[in-house]
């Protein structure tokens, strides 16, 4: 391992002891909490959608969440280690066959359904894992 590759696990060490992040996968529908700025003053708003691409590359690890806003649909990137996420959360997951949904670009309604991926282990497993 090389001195950058050390300082950025030394980061991501440092950054996730202090915010959960939780374990997702393309096609997992995600809350963010969005810090945002107005003025002086800052609010946390979420941004509710399904998670359609990750990438992992270190420090500039990033994750695209898409949701449908009164009728449009909206992308998002969100850099996974940013001090402007303030939180992440798993609403439900979804089974899908792809690393990148690109594909539900195309599709509205019912057509973009991604079905439920529900866990097959016994209760105490799914807890430690």
């Amino acid at each position: 391992m090389n001195l950058i590759q050390k300082i950025e696990a030394e980061q991501i060490a440092k950054l996730t002891a202090e915010k959960k992040i939780p374990e997702f996968r393309p096609g997992d529908t995600l809350k963010i909490g969005v810090k945002v700025v107005e003025g002086e003053r800052t609010r946390i708003q979420n941004y509710e959608g399904v998670c359609i691409a990750r990438s992992n590359k270190g420090m500039g690890s990033n994750f695209t969440v898409r949701k449908m806003s009164f009728g449009e649909g909206v992308e998002r990137v969100f850099p996974l280690y940013s001090p402007n996420v303030d939180s992440i959360e798993v609403v439900r997951k979804g089974i899908v066959r792809r690393a990148k949904l690109y594909y539900l670009r195309g599709r509205t309604g019912k057509r973009a359904r991604i079905a439920e991926r529900r866990d097959t282990r016994p209760a105490s497993e799914a807890a430690k894992g």
